[in-house]
């Protein structure tokens, strides 16, 4: 969903292209060290398990423009959960003990893909749309093309 979200929002892939060049370079491939110097790549992260969690939590009264991506809305405390608004993981309790683990996974996995390739739309939207099996699931896979940077 994060890739497809990003090739929908240029400038956010602008942005966090821009992020990983200035922190990491292109010298190497993104380590685990260098994730807590990109924020804006966890903003992004952040923003897509918002708007695509497991299960629909896009509450008008609790976001604004709950159906934009912004992943600016999450610069300012990266783990906002005042009044539990942002709980993609669960909390408390109850919360998912692999969350550390996942998060770091897909920003390890989307910054690397990110870092190492060029990303272009095959049609002029990449389709967003839903389907729900037993999580909501894209009901198309998405098509893009990508080249060596």
């Amino acid at each position: 969903m994060a890739m497809s979200l990003l090739l929908n929002h240029p400038e956010a892939m602008q942005k966090v292209k821009a992020e990983i060049d200035s922190n990491v370079g292109q010298g190497g491939l993104l380590d685990e060290s260098d994730l807590v110097k990109l924020p804006y790549l966890r903003c992004v992260i952040n923003e897509t398990l918002r708007l695509y969690p497991a299960a629909p939590l896009l509450d008008p009264e609790v976001w604004e423009e709950p159906t934009k991506f912004k992943p600016e809305r999450f610069e300012e405390n990266l783990s906002d959960r005042e009044g539990f608004k942002y709980i993609p993981f669960g909390m408390g309790r109850r919360t998912c003990p692999g969350a550390a683990m996942a998060i770091h996974t897909v920003s390890l996995a989307l910054g690397s893909l990110i870092q190492c390739f060029e990303w272009e739309k095959i049609r002029e939207e990449v389709d967003m749309s839903q389907i729900f099996v037993l999580s909501l699931s894209k009901s198309k896979p998405l098509v893009a093309v990508c080249s060596p940077r």
